[in-house]
């Protein structure tokens, strides 16, 4: 039986709350040393809390490579943007790997949804990428380029596990986004920062949130004592 401790849960969560609360009023109001210090703090706690709940292991690493990226972001520049990069590719991989083993696919009689979605999906990975192109550096062209594939990948698994999950993958790509369109020196949202970072702590919290229901849809139920079965006795 997998462990779970609920005490911990209720501290956890609001944590975790008060540490975005916070991050982002900072990000809002200038105070640079808070929003340092609260940023990497955030996934470790979310992570936390899934540990807590007996969620699986590799959403919990998919949280924490999440901080690795969010902390190379605060230190800058090309090589350490491309380390963050790549941390955030890992946590996508785990969610990929997670949507495929407690997510379910489509139902019988939806190919043309699929099909339709895999349309819409695809046309976004293209129509950015060939917008993004022309402002991109040079050298962080081809990897921002499979980095998008990679994170629309994610999204698109997201449908899998329900309309968090899926809420959550879109709310990805659209904080990653804002993000390019600013090395691509694109004309950017007062506060860019603030809009960057609500739409990811939301992406991260609703992924969280889907595979967790998914997981736990996915566990085998105790037989049901109106069905005559007779469970284990001096089984935990």
């Amino acid at each position: 039986m997998t462990p779970r401790w609920p005490g911990g849960l209720r501290p956890l969560s609001v944590a975790f709350a008060v540490l975005a609360a916070v991050h982002l009023v900072a990000l809002l109001t200038g105070a640079e040393t808070v929003e340092q210090l609260t940023k990497p703090a955030l996934m470790p706690v979310l992570a936390g809390y899934v540990l807590a709940r007996g969620g699986p292991a590799l959403l919990a690493g998919a949280l924490l490579f999440g901080c690795g990226g969010d902390t190379s972001l605060q230190i800058g520049g090309d090589l350490v943007f491309l380390v963050g990069m790549g941390s955030f590719a890992a946590g996508h991989l785990c969610y990929l790997l997670l949507f495929a083993r407690h997510g379910a696919g489509p139902g019988p009689g939806r190919r043309g949804r699929t099909a339709a979605l895999t349309a819409a999906y695809a046309a976004a990975l293209v129509g950015t990428v060939a917008l993004l192109w022309p402002g991109l550096p040079a050298e962080l062209r081809i990897p921002v380029a499979g980095y998008s594939l990679l994170l629309t990948a994610m999204a698109f698994g997201a449908l899998r596990a329900g309309p968090w999950a899926t809420a959550g993958g879109l709310l990805f790509l659209l904080s990653d986004t804002l993000i390019a369109s600013g090395i691509a020196h694109w004309p950017q949202l007062p506060a860019p920062q603030f809009w960057i970072m609500v739409t990811y702590v939301a992406a991260q919290c609703a992924l969280t949130i889907g595979v967790l229901r998914s997981a736990a849809d996915a566990e085998p139920r105790p037989p049901s004592r109106h069905t005559g079965d007779v469970p284990a006795v001096g089984v935990a």
